[in-house]
């Protein structure tokens, strides 16, 4: 009987409306907003409603580094969630919403898979509730605001070759990366280099992730840099009386997607920053919701735990004021196999030598997520090539690291498959929470990059021109000091370098450019090769991707 895909299962899957998951909760049906039966909004009356309410305890989903052999993040924090209402525990599921670049190019979708997905698939993976779209139009408005400033008058002396504000769409598309606008004579305005991003770069997407309310939304869409007069000064959002206008477009943008698991938990689904570029997290808003409606909230944060985890603890922990109580670091034994040099045409075969070597990796990011003072448990998420001796290395080498690690299979049996691991998670989550972010708010910007580099990374140093660092300290002077580091880098690697995978240690991290996220609250560095508008591969996953002869997609994972 052949296997059936990640589509064909979440179409098969038996839905309840949404006001019963709702209800479930404790949301009544007028503070829930539908879209269509089985996803809605969740109304800001009804969250500011919460506040007087206990948190439950946060649990934290992170990986080893990604690797073509798959490791299954989204579908460990869906199993997860799953497993721990099926032992009794009130639990939530807090995941980002997908963007369409990923979907239609290598990565594919953002749902979990198998057995352990969010429901309705199709919608999450393409348009959902029209989030992406409305943050990409609120930064494209200000984007169009800035140059029609210039174009009557630019009464703000706007230097147009020091404007950092770009544009974005969510899809990957190379050929946006540097691009001319304003071509084309008189009538379209004065010539300048700028470029695209891809949505999930947006600052306006890291507002929307990390800001409170509406009002707090609007307060940071002001405070973004736009661009610099040329003496040097700051040229901001509310300058150009754009702010307002953003937030309309953001206002329905800014609550919560409610949704369901396979096994119809709930989920919230709100908003998706890339970790690799960003900082990787979903919403504040959401997950503080969920806290305040649930026992245990599993919540995820992008790609491997040297920037997801680090990002999580360091970025929105810190800002949002959030204690995580665990985490999880997911690995597979093929990825182990992949990162001990075993080729991905070979990983069928049993290798345990080179998973061993491989299993450095998965070590240091148990040492980096234990670096936060948070504990941490190990989840072997389960494929049917792997073999016993193989499962058992894994397991004693993460015990030496003082870390335990169990065999998941939610992929193919659900909650039923991970109960051992959510029962873990619960006992690590009872003991107090010994929290703490890397580095503290008054350390210099760089010398928070070099910490990050040094300790998360291992890297030997952070190699920066005098014009970087120059720029660093006349945003200290400004005020910016206290806010912390975002670093864009390769995902792939604990270096630059995303060839290189396990443990490397002592090499250099070259920081490429910085940009000051001020509504954010966050400075990113841009480190290597990275680039912040991806491309398609050479066979984009859209080759796939069509409707069958009823109408129905086919080819999402």
């Amino acid at each position: 009987m052949a296997v059936q895909t990640d589509i064909e299962i979440a179409r098969a899957a038996r839905k309840k409306p949404i006001q019963e998951i709702g209800a479930g909760l404790g949301i009544p049906a007028e503070a829930l907003i539908p879209y269509g039966h089985d996803k809605a909004k969740v109304d800001q009356g009804f969250i500011r409603g919460l506040e007087g309410r206990p948190d439950g305890k946060l649990i934290l989903v992170t990986a080893i580094n990604p690797t073509p052999a798959g490791e299954g993040k989204t579908t460990t924090t869906v199993g997860l969630g799953d497993g721990l209402n099926r032992i009794g525990r009130k639990a939530v599921i807090c995941i980002r919403e997908a963007s369409l670049g990923p979907n239609f190019g290598m990565k594919g979708g953002a749902a979990g898979g198998g057995r352990a997905q969010v429901v309705p698939m199709e919608d999450m993976n393409l348009h959902f509730t029209g989030d992406f779209h409305a943050i990409t139009a609120a930064h494209n408005l200000l984007a169009a605001m800035i140059d029609n400033h210039i174009y009557w008058g630019n009464a703000l002396e706007l230097d147009a070759r020091r404007i950092t504000w770009r544009r974005v769409m969510d899809m990957n598309d190379r050929a946006l990366r540097d691009t001319v606008v304003n071509l084309g004579g008189v009538a379209n305005g004065f010539p300048r280099q700028t470029g695209f991003d891809i949505t999930v770069a947006s600052e306006v997407m890291a507002i929307l992730c990390l800001a409170d309310d509406l009002e707090d939304l609007e307060c940071r869409l002001g405070r973004i840099v736009i661009g610099y007069r040329r003496d040097k000064s700051p040229v901001y959002c509310r300058d150009l009386k754009a702010a307002g206008a953003m937030a309309v477009l953001l206002k329905d943008a800014m609550q919560p997607n409610l949704v369901q698991t396979i096994e119809n938990n709930p989920a919230f689904v709100h908003g998706g920053p890339f970790a690799n570029i960003a900082h990787g997290c979903n919403s504040v808003i959401a997950t503080r919701t969920a806290l305040k409606l649930a026992d245990y909230v599993v919540t995820e944060a992008g790609f491997g735990a040297d920037l997801g985890a680090e990002k999580f603890f360091d970025i929105k922990c810190r800002l949002a004021g959030l204690k995580p109580s665990a985490a999880v670091v997911v690995a597979t034994v093929r990825a182990l196999k992949m990162n001990g040099g075993v080729a991905r045409e070979d990983l069928g075969r049993e290798d345990v030598e080179a998973l061993r070597r491989g299993c450095a990796n998965l070590g240091r990011h148990i040492a980096n997520v234990k670096g936060f003072g948070v504990p941490v448990v190990v989840a072997i998420n389960h494929f049917t090539t792997d073999t016993e001796a193989e499962i058992e290395a894994v397991r004693a080498y993460a015990a030496g690291q003082g870390a335990e690690a169990f065999l998941c299979r939610h992929w193919a049996e659900g909650s039923a498959g991970i109960e051992d691991l959510a029962q873990k998670v619960v006992e690590l989550a009872e003991a107090p929470s010994m929290f703490a972010p890397l580095y503290p708010d008054d350390m210099p910007l760089f010398e928070k990059m070099e910490t990050v580099a040094r300790r998360i990374y291992h890297a030997h140093d952070v190699i920066a021109d005098h014009v970087i660092r120059d720029q660093l300290r006349t945003w200290e002077e400004a005020g910016y000091g206290a806010l912390p580091v975002c670093m864009a880098k390769t995902q792939y690697s604990f270096t630059t370098d995303a060839a290189i995978r396990g443990a490397p240690e002592g090499h250099s991290i070259p920081i490429r450019e910085v940009r000051l996220a001020a509504g954010a609250g966050f400075v990113v560095a841009i480190c290597g090769e990275i680039r912040t508008m991806p491309g398609l591969p050479s066979q984009p996953a859209a080759e796939l991707i069509h409707l069958d002869e009823e109408g129905r997609i086919e080819g999402l994972f």
